[in-house]
């Protein structure tokens, strides 16, 4: 089985500056995965926040938002 890769990003949201604001990373994701799965990938970037930006066949996308410790339901 292979792995399939998805870029993140690490950004300072809530600002305009760079090295401001709060440091969250963002995952684009080119499939779901399971909850543990998201769970351990944001205990592994060991920011804040980490969210899960997925494509849906309808065109549309879902985030998901996790901390190092749960998901945040939005």
């Amino acid at each position: 089985m292979g792995m399939r890769k998805a870029p993140f990003y690490q950004v300072d949201a809530f600002t305009g500056e760079p090295f401001r604001g709060n440091p969250a990373s963002v995952c684009l994701m080119p499939c779901d995965l399971e909850d543990s799965l998201y769970q351990s990938i944001a205990k592994e970037m060991n920011l804040s926040e980490t969210a899960f930006v997925e494509a849906l066949d309808d065109g549309g996308h879902r985030l998901r938002w996790f901390t190092p410790a749960r998901e945040i339901p939005l």
